[in-house]
Parts: C-alpha cells; sequence; structure tokens
C-alpha cells in the first residue's frame, strides 16, 4: 500500500531521515507501520531538527516538497496565488500514485488536500483534525471551509475524519479520538497527592498569547497574595518568553514563578507526577495534550473549556474549569484547595479517564482505518 500524507508540519531532512515535531512523528509512526510506501507532501526546510523533533521510522519514503504559503497579509495572499497551481498539481499527481490518502488538517495545506481529494471519489481516505471541531467556534474562514468539505459525505467520499471530542450533528464519517501518549506498560500506581504546603503548578505548552502563560502566572501570583505558599514552573518556548520574564522581575515572583525551557517527555513525566495542578488557559486548542498527560499521571488539570476539554475534564468532575475571570477563578482553586476530599475524588476520575486512551489502543483504532 502506497500512503500519502498532506501535511502543513515543516520538515527538515538531516542525516538522511525526515524530522519533524515529534508528537505529530510520533503518532505518524503508528500509522506507517501498515503501509509499504509512504509519499510525503509538506514544506521542507535546511535548517537542523530541533530538540522537540524526531524521524520517521519508515525505509521507503519519497517526499514532495511545497513552499509554505500563508493568507496573513497582502504579500502571502499574492504569494498564495503564485503558488498554489503548482501544489495542487504535486497533490493531483501524489493522489494518483497512492492507495490511501491522509490529510492532516486544518491547514493551508490541509485545505488544498481536501480540495483536490474530490477528483478521487474511490481512493481511501482519513483526516486528522487536530483543531477545535466546536461547530459554534469563531475560527478562519479557511479552517471553516476545510471543516465544510471534509464532513460533506458527498464531496468527501470513503472520507473518515478524526475529532477531538464527541459533538452533536456530526455527519457519519465523523469520529471521535483521542490521542495518546503513553502505552499500557508505562501504568503505574501513583501514590496519593495531599494539599500540603507547598502547592505546585504545571504550565506545560508553547509559551504564546494564544496559550495564556501570563494568565497562569496571574492566577498563582493571586493565591500567593492570599497567603497560600504555591510554586510554578512553565514548561516551553516561545515569543511570549521575554514578556514572562519581565513580569515575574517587575513582581518579585523570581522565587515563585520558573521558566524552564522544553524538556523531555520522562523529565515532564516525573514532573506532572510531583505537581498538584497543570494550568492550561489557553484561547485556543486541538488536541490539549499537556491536559492529558497531566490526568494520566495524577496532576489535576486546570484548563478553559474549549474544543474537546470540557468533555475531558467531564465539565468539572474530573478537573476545573476556567472562566478566565481571575477572581472567580482562583476562589475555584482555593475551595479545592480547602476539600482534599474532593481533590483526591477528582484526581482519581482524571486518572482513571485519561488511562482508557493509550498507545496500544490507539494502535489498534489506527490499524483498523489503514488495513479496512
Amino acid at each position: 500500500m502506497t500512503f500519502c500524507i498532506v501535511s502543513y508540519v515543516e520538515h527538515h531532512w538531516h542525516n538522511n531521515q525526515y524530522y519533524a515535531y515529534a508528537p505529530y512523528v510520533n503518532e505518524m509512526n503508528i500509522w506507517l507501520q501498515y503501509v509499504d510506501k509512504v509519499i510525503i507532501v509538506a514544506p521542507l526546510s535546511v535548517n537542523k531538527p530541533s530538540v522537540i523533533e524526531t524521524s520517521y521510522q519508515h525505509n521507503n519514503i519519497e517526499f514532495i516538497e511545497v513552499e509554505k504559503f500563508s493568507l496573513l497579509s497582502i504579500r502571502e495572499v499574492f504569494k498564495t496565488i503564485w503558488v498554489a497551481p503548482s501544489i495542487v498539481i504535486k497533490l493531483f499527481k501524489a493522489f494518483q500514485k497512492s492507495n490511501h490518502i491522509h490529510l492532516r488538517c486544518p491547514g493551508n495545506m490541509g485545505l488544498l488536500g481536501a480540495l483536490v481529494q474530490i477528483a478521487f471519489p474511490k481512493k481511501q481516505k482519513t483526516a486528522k483534525y487536530a483543531g477545535n471541531w466546536d461547530p459554534q467556534s469563531k475560527q478562519p474562514i479557511t479552517y471553516v471551509l476545510q471543516k465544510k468539505i471534509l464532513a460533506n459525505t458527498f464531496f468527501s467520499k470513503k472520507m473518515r475524519v478524526l475529532v477531538y471530542g464527541n459533538w452533536k450533528n456530526a455527519t457519519k464519517n465523523i469520529y471521535p479520538f483521542y490521542t495518546a501518549t503513553y502505552t499500557e506498560s508505562e501504568k503505574q500506581p501513583l501514590p496519593e497527592l495531599t494539599l500540603q504546603n507547598p502547592l505546585k503548578f504545571l504550565f506545560v505548552g508553547t509559551l504564546s498569547k494564544g496559550k495564556q502563560p501570563l494568565y497562569a502566572i496571574k492566577l498563582v501570583q493571586n493565591l500567593l497574595k492570599k497567603g497560600y505558599t504555591v510554586s510554578l514552573e512553565l514548561f516551553g518556548e516561545g515569543n511570549e518568553r521575554a514578556n514572562l520574564e519581565r513580569y515575574i522581575a517587575e513582581n518579585n515572583l523570581e522565587n515563585y514563578v520558573f521558566l524552564r525551557g522544553n524538556k523531555s517527555k520522562d523529565f515532564l513525566k516525573q514532573k506532572y507526577q510531583e505537581s498538584h495542578f497543570t494550568l492550561l488557559p489557553s484561547k485556543s486548542e486541538g488536541w490539549p495534550k499537556a491536559v492529558a498527560e497531566a490526568m494520566f499521571w495524577g496532576s489535576l488539570p486546570v484548563a478553559t473549556p474549549i474544543s474537546c476539554v470540557a468533555n475531558m475534564l467531564g465539565n468539572g468532575s474530573r478537573g476545573i474549569v476556567l472562566s478566565l475571570n481571575l477572581e472567580a477563578d482562583t476562589q475555584q482553586i482555593i475551595d479545592l484547595i480547602q476539600n482534599n476530599a474532593v481533590y483526591a475524588r477528582k484526581r482519581k476520575e482524571a486518572i482513571n479517564w485519561s488511562r482508557q486512551y493509550t498507545i496500544d489502543t490507539f494502535e489498534t483504532e489506527i490499524k483498523k482505518l489503514v488495513c479496512e
């Protein structure tokens, strides 16, 4: 079987291997266990891969390079008009050679792939929509268009679309799916974590305005003002780092809030187990990986109800749902800190929910999608 991946993710050629963002590649390596040849249509960079990237594990890869493009400025719009026809031709030729078409959405490449796949109604297809599938959320028009094409069973024949969460009025080709990080063998009993000082908070994610790490800092700062002994470690990098460093210094938080940068999966696994809460006050989210990982290791999630997060948290039975009102959210945390029995129950429910979705379970489901 020849399996074609259409992706917006930038790839890197290094040491005779193709590298890209590790969580994405690790997932794709599961899909690729069942195929003979892989065709990847995606942007390619000459830069060396970063520490958060890994390589595909397949010995028969054909890479079709395309230019990166966007619609974020007038200049980019004109560039897109110029390069789009050549990308469409490359997609058409790649689809002709493939038995299975796999689209990574949302993204500009996903949109073009969704349009071109209409011309191949007899091919087996899957799409992984790694964004917010909530039909009520405000999203760019390109995202809305992708969702409409993918969910339309007339235009997207033989297409199965994997989305995060369960949504009302979904078409028959929409499959609720949860990505996994850990295996069955990694499950281990977790000791009880009582709410004793100091209380440890985590933030794991990109240091960007969309992820709102500053709000996480302000939550912890507010708890400090109210007399609680707390600390916050932020893991990740991003263009907000300098602003966060400035805020920490101006508010004398250096002994309570720490920017740790990017760390390995194993390092974070230990940190989750040691921490009482994981904060994710994000404005937008596809798959809230940090929430699922925190739940798996018993760090209770405190997150905004975006995408499938409310479903993951059982609308508050497995965590705290943020309102993004600083005083109200601080009080929610205080109420839980003052009731260890409720904290223990929520933590146990969070662990049990997350541990349903292991890599082993995920692999079984992927095999069905590829091999049927």
